[in-house]
């Protein structure tokens, strides 16, 4: 198949733009819940939809008394916490535009970005930002204004705003059309220097408001349960921004936490408590790899294996009933899934607060085995995929027939198509209206309309997507043998001890691989071993553990033809990491830099 379209489920709006939202919920109930934000003493506190409406409106005040002005850009330089939604909120009142910075860029990052976009005005986090943004402060002409939230920025614009009347920011507010920008956001950046894709109030509502109708099970609790989500994604990434809209709009109580780290995350799950998560591939890696750790410290790793090897084959049952292939769970593997559901299951959605029962992934791909677990395990994620130039999700896996191991269907009002080379391309009210300041870049990415994606893939007949690789990612031996490097790397990937692999091969005789390794996971098997901690350069040598890593290879060779196989690889003592440049902030690897970083490593695995 080389087309698929899903028709809108939600009529695109002819007026207005994305903080009308706030006002409406205000008016529809004041006193519902509409998020919540963390005290001091780091307690939950709710924030009603009134509550919210007032703090927008006073923080849009303070705006304008500031000079901030209809269409200027505003960036965001920050992690994830409550006052980024709240200045999103805010900026869009009165018809500004946010430019979300990543809080780890550098300060080149920083100036490219900020002079770029003509910023006029910035947020920061803390010093460190506010040192890194004046560092280039010399070569930022259009800036002229700094806030600090850690030096309390609310505060300071909220009292500055008083004395304006609200009818002012009012006019501001209805002067918004849906064809108005909202928002520039610079893409990570893999193969060059970052580009501002320019989205407008209508791809966000084309995006959100179809996502929210289309998981209506998932958007909208039950009476008495509310609906509610904790967004860890970084909001710098239109994943995290498309989270933050569809929550505002889907009336979706909504938590912010700024850590991605277990040991902080974990506990704020299970007082948050959220029923539905969006996440990328890692989180779910993560919260599996530290639920099989504690089984076998435990001395229960047996036990545990036998019920993540019973989640699956019930969740592939289910998977096969839902398509009409087959009859469900048998009577004995229902008995089994019962019994573990009380030893293991239950335990794993506790971890995650206790009412989660759906979530959904992108960024990356995520191993099919890794899906039917979670799904097995109460817990159904709906892998999707999507560009920043798409305002996120293009695809998703609907509610009630996910097929693990894709991307899923086109979202309603998307259609999308396989060109005769097999890039995907993508149509629909959220695709974006160009590149800021790169009309080469905006022609070659739309194409009549359609975004020419850059990925490969592959539609079935039901319309599912699986991506299969990158167009500027697919390797050519020096025989002439050509491969797409992403699945080989996601099968690696999937042993506990492998953090990253990066395969290679192009215009060389065989394919070979960089590959890095967990912390916590190298931790805990030395432990479980009782091996002394062994320096960085002495763990890649050691011949017990060069044997697991083969083991992961050995494994991900078994799905491709001999040609296409790993023939040998380099365990590296260092992951590959964004302070180095050889990650974009939303952690995909930079093979060009990776590639000169380890180019004596990688000539080594070539010598005869």
């Amino acid at each position: 198949m080389h087309e698929f379209t899903v028709p809108a489920e939600a009529t695109a709006p002819q007026v207005g733009g994305l903080a009308d939202a706030v006002f409406d919920n205000a008016a529809a109930d004041p006193g519902r819940v509409a998020l919540a934000r963390k005290d001091a003493a780091g307690t939950w506190r709710d924030v009603s939809a009134g509550e919210f409406r007032d703090q927008v409106l006073a923080l849009a005040k303070g705006l304008l008394a500031e000079g901030v002005r209809f269409g200027d850009r505003v960036a965001l330089m920050a992690r994830t916490r409550y006052e980024w939604t709240l200045f999103d909120f805010a900026l869009w009142t009165i018809g500004a535009q946010p430019v979300p910075v990543y809080p780890t860029s550098s300060a080149e990052q920083v100036c490219w970005m900020l002079h770029d976009a003509q910023v006029s005005a910035a947020v920061v986090e803390h010093e460190d930002h506010a040192m890194t943004v004046g560092s280039v402060i010399g070569r930022l002409p259009y800036l002229k204004r700094l806030w600090q939230l850690d030096a309390d920025a609310e505060r300071e614009l909220t009292a500055a705003g008083v004395h304006i009347d609200d009818e002012v920011v009012h006019r501001h507010r209805l002067a918004l059309t849906p064809d108005t920008v909202a928002t520039v956001i610079y893409t990570s950046g893999t193969t060059g220097r970052p580009r501002g894709c320019v989205l407008t109030h209508a791809n966000f509502m084309a995006e959100t408001d179809n996502i929210v109708r289309r998981y209506e099970p998932v958007f909208r609790s039950k009476p008495g349960d509310e609906a509610s989500t904790l967004l860890f994604l970084p909001l710098s990434h239109v994943f995290g921004r498309m989270v933050e809209v569809a929550a505002i709009r889907g009336r979706v109580r909504l938590g912010h936490q700024p850590q991605l780290s277990s040991a902080v995350l974990l506990p704020d799950l299970a007082s948050f408590r959220p029923s539905f998560v969006l996440a990328v591939p890692y989180i779910f890696e993560k919260i599996f790899a530290s639920a099989r750790r504690k089984a076998e410290l435990a001395g229960k790793l047996g036990p545990f294996d036998k019920a993540v090897e019973a989640a699956v084959r019930y969740a592939e049952a289910t998977e096969h009933k839902a398509f009409g292939t087959g009859p469900g769970p048998g009577t004995a593997l229902r008995m089994q899934h019962q019994m573990f559901d009380k030893l293991v299951y239950g335990k794993l959605r506790a971890a995650m607060g206790g009412r989660c029962r759906h979530a959904m992934s992108g960024g990356s791909a995520m191993e099919r085995r890794l899906g039917l677990f979670f799904d097995g395990a109460g817990i159904r994620v709906f892998e999707g995929y999507g560009l920043t130039e798409s305002t996120a999700a293009a695809t998703a896996n609907p509610p009630e027939q996910t097929r693990f191991g894709t991307v899923g269907r086109p979202v309603p009002g998307t259609t999308v198509h396989i060109a005769d080379d097999g890039e995907v391309w993508l149509h629909g009210g959220q695709i974006f209206h160009g590149y800021l300041n790169n009309p080469q870049a905006t022609a070659e990415s739309l194409r009549q309309g359609w975004l020419a994606t850059g990925d490969i893939g592959t539609l079935d007949e039901d319309g599912y997507l699986t991506i299969t690789g990158r167009k500027k990612e697919v390797l050519v031996t020096s025989s002439g043998k050509t491969l797409s490097p992403a699945a080989l790397e996601e099968r690696v990937r999937a042993h506990a001890l492998v953090s990253q692999c990066l395969v290679l091969g192009n215009d060389r005789p065989y394919v070979s691989a960089l590959i890095t390794l967990d912390p916590e996971a190298v931790a805990h098997w030395l432990t479980v071993r009782e091996k002394p901690g062994p320096s960085p350069a002495e763990l890649v040598r050691d011949a017990d553990l060069e044997a697991e890593i083969r083991r992961a290879v050995v494994a991900a060779n078994t799905q491709v033809s001999q040609a296409e196989s790993i023939r040998t690889f380099r365990i590296l003592a260092a992951q590959f990491s964004e302070e180095h440049g050889l990650l974009t902030p939303s952690l995909k690897l930079k093979r060009r830099a990776i590639e000169e970083a380890y180019s004596a490593e990688i000539d080594a695995l070539y010598r005869a």
